[in-house]
């Protein structure tokens, strides 16, 4: 280690940079996080820079750089092209035992600015010590996807409780536990899930002198997506990585339940048509049972929970037993079938609306609404169709839809497994039984399937 890496407090401290184009405004731009009073020196300014000053953000001078510009200053950063400027900057600051920076130079640098992750008031910085900065972004972003961005706030409300941990527990050792318990618990995920009033009420009942014995677990209502596991969502993944117990049904694909934790408890409630596994009602009380327990439980569903996934009538039994919960949205069937199979939803030239349907009713009849269903330039998204295919088509065309509808059934859609069946309204269900097409399907009718044969990127291997 060449440089030591320290956390600088700048705030309302004078900072100069040297500088007006758009190198400095990256840097000003950094510094105003940090709550510097920042004078620039510079002759020209950019855009961006201008509305700063205009804005009363920072100060300008218009002048070439001279030493006494950076008396009274916590530190100077040079950020011209002009090397001979740099050079005269970084002499003066080291004169004048300033910290001092310069841009593509660390050869003229006593300091070197880190690529950030702010969490504030986490934050943390990569540093190649000026060797390789591209490198140190690069190492960012890895971090960045791995943090959520509600760090800070958890950090934010422990600092509330500082004072209260730091005197119920005498030792550093006893409080170093205590925080590895609370920020291995139900703290964070209250957090995480906007809950912050509920993540304070497990803190302060974990510090009262009787806390809680009934340890409440929590269910995750997470939407697993279409099948596509790269579509996932960070906060989804994180949670199928914490939890005991996972209630998975038939739609969430293979390749997504390979990312759920290896110990947890696997079980399978899937539901094909007239054929459940476990009654909605008996998963209902089954998530809540789990949940009294102590389990941190996983409701894994493909695409989003609450898109004719039944998520509301769980969370409706959730309540109702006192449970926590949270509901992680996933890509609905509808968005990520349809792109991967080249078929937007609207289009200004053949579609201003989209409608979802759902193929059966809870009693398993076909009883749509039609005359909703035939309405011109518009896109409708049947799931769970492919039983009464035939059916739909024949009741479409009945009310008026044209024989010539585009149409397109997708199978296993966003997967390598992925296949379509495009045709007509009137040849469809005749073309999908042909292909032997199997569950789970969606349906898309409309003007906008004509688009496929143009924008179909996804080519299954």
């Amino acid at each position: 280690m060449q440089a030591l890496p320290i956390f600088f407090n700048i705030q309302q401290r004078l900072c100069v940079v040297i500088g007006g184009g758009d190198v400095a405004t990256r840097k000003v731009t950094m510094l105003l996080k940090a709550s510097a009073d920042i004078t620039l020196v510079s002759p020209e300014l950019c855009h961006e820079l201008q509305d700063m000053v205009d804005a009363q953000k920072i100060r300008h001078l218009a002048a070439e750089f001279s030493p006494e510009q950076l008396t009274g200053a916590c530190l100077a950063i040079a950020a011209t092209d002009d090397e001979a400027v740099n050079v005269a900057v970084s002499i003066a600051a080291k004169a004048l035992n300033i910290p001092v920076n310069v841009v593509d130079a660390p050869d003229l640098c006593t300091f070197t600015m880190g690529s950030v992750i702010d969490r504030s008031p986490v934050v943390i910085a990569v540093s190649s010590e000026g060797n390789a900065p591209v490198l140190a972004r690069y190492i960012r972003t890895k971090i960045e996807t791995m943090l959520p961005a509600g760090y800070g706030r958890i950090a934010a409300i422990a600092g509330e409780f500082r004072d209260q941990v730091k005197a119920k527990f005498a030792t550093t050792q006893l409080r170093r536990r205590f925080w590895e318990d609370v920020l291995q618990g139900p703290m964070v995920e209250r957090v995480l899930s906007g809950q912050e009033e509920a993540a304070r009420a497990v803190l302060r009942d974990v510090l009262s002198d009787t806390p809680s014995t009934a340890s409440k677990g929590e269910v995750f209502l997470v939407g697993g997506g279409p099948g596509d596991p790269d579509l996932l969502t960070f906060r989804a993944l994180r949670l199928m990585q914490q939890c005991d117990v996972c209630v998975y049904d038939k739609l969430v694909s293979p390749e997504v339940m390979e990312l759920v934790r290896r110990d947890a408890e696997l079980v399978y409630v899937g539901k094909a048509r007239d054929q459940h596994t476990m009654p909605q009602e008996q998963i209902n009380e089954l998530l809540a049972k789990l949940a009294l327990e102590g389990k941190r439980v996983l409701r894994l569903k493909g695409g989003d929970p609450f898109i004719f996934g039944r998520g509301g009538e769980e969370i409706e039994t959730l309540m109702q037993h006192g449970v926590p919960f949270q509901v992680v949205p996933g890509i609905t069937a509808a968005n990520g079938v349809s792109s991967y199979a080249g078929i937007p939803l609207t289009h200004r030239d053949y579609a201003q609306a989209c409608l979802f349907i759902t193929g059966h009713l809870k009693d398993g009849t076909i009883d749509l609404d039609w005359d909703a269903m035939t309405r011109p330039r518009q896109t409708v998204v049947i799931y769970m169709g492919l039983v009464g295919l035939a059916d739909i088509c024949q009741q479409l065309i009945q009310r008026g839809v044209s024989t010539n509808m585009p149409a397109a059934v997708i199978q296993q859609g966003t997967t390598q497994r992925q296949r379509v069946v495009a045709a007509t309204l009137a040849d469809l269900a005749e073309k999908v039984s042909l292909a032997e097409m199997k569950p789970p399907c969606l349906t898309i009718i409309g003007e906008v399937v004509l688009l496929r044969d143009k924008l179909n990127w996804f080519q299954p291997e």
